[in-house]
């Protein structure tokens, strides 16, 4: 196998999302996407125990055109939506909706969230959606841990959780709408993998803690994320320490983005639609009860 080289490493900076402290790797000034992933915001959040769990993190908001798609490492999410679907995923599963024509949705923790240890640990990636799939109707995909295949490596000390796509041999339980392969990897100090990558993919990793050696290209620490250029067939790496990892590849999809907050389409008129259609409610009501 070919070991791909890197292009850049990205650091995850704080930004501030509406008073919630995140690491944005990308988008960056330079950075504009890593098509077709267009931003990652890591949270590890406390949740204060003076507010309600139904009153703590995301209230309603409208998405058109993506896929936001959360996977969650501590704690749980309480996911719901104007199309009806209300579901909690806990740790090591995952939350992915395509947002389509138009939904509303919530993200909050869920009410046991204290006897959990209260934190809220998560990664949510905006995964852009071809033209021809940004007005489908919505959909949503809650997997529990339970129902994420794991790879083990040889040495026993890697496990890869495949969400969608396929990889090692394993194939996610999450229908996507064009070529993404999604893993988290759970890296003990000194274990060591191969893992083979659609040479047409855009590809990169974010290290969410720890640090490991990529081969061919030398230390990486955490926070950071490792875009990779597409000139080969695989990534080899070892944990230096205990790492945990997300590693995404998918098919560029080579068209214009035009983005505004939570919308997400090719065109500026487009956009201008996705604001009045919210406006005029076509995206659906979500009442949190």
């Amino acid at each position: 196998m070919k070991n791909r080289t890197v292009s850049r490493i990205l650091y995850g900076h704080v930004v501030d999302m509406g008073g919630i402290a995140l690491r944005q790797p990308f988008p960056t000034q330079n950075v504009e996407q890593i098509d077709p992933f267009l931003l990652l915001h890591h949270a590890d959040l406390e949740v204060p125990t003076n507010v309600e769990p139904d009153e703590a993190g995301v209230g309603p908001h409208p998405h058109r055109g993506f896929s936001p798609v959360t996977f969650i490492f501590k704690g749980g999410v309480h996911h719901r939506d104007s199309r009806g679907n209300d579901s909690v995923v806990y740790a090591g599963g995952a939350q992915w909706m395509n947002a389509g024509m138009g939904t509303i949705h919530s993200e909050r923790p869920p009410h046991n969230i204290h006897e959990l240890g209260g934190r809220q640990e998560i990664i949510q990636l905006w995964i852009n959606s071809p033209a021809r799939h940004k007005m489908d109707q919505p959909a949503y995909y809650p997997v529990q841990a339970a129902e994420v295949p794991t790879f083990n490596s040889e040495d026993g000390l890697v496990a890869v959780h495949v969400f969608a796509g396929e990889l090692l041999g394993l194939k996610g339980a999450i229908p996507t709408n064009t070529e993404v392969n999604a893993s988290t990897l759970d890296v003990k100090k000194g274990g060591k993998i191969s893992i083979a990558l659609p040479q047409n993919h855009s590809a990169f990793l974010y290290l969410l803690d720890g640090k490991l050696t990529l081969e061919g290209f030398g230390l990486v620490e955490e926070k950071n994320a490792v875009m990779f250029k597409a000139d080969g067939d695989g990534i080899t790496l070892e944990g230096l320490e205990d790492t945990r990892v997300l590693l995404m590849s998918g098919e560029p999809l080579n068209e214009e983005v035009v983005s505004y907050g939570p919308f997400v389409m090719n065109t500026q008129t487009q956009i201008m639609e996705a604001m009045r259609d919210y406006q005029k409610g076509k995206m659906g009501i979500l009442i949190e009860e």
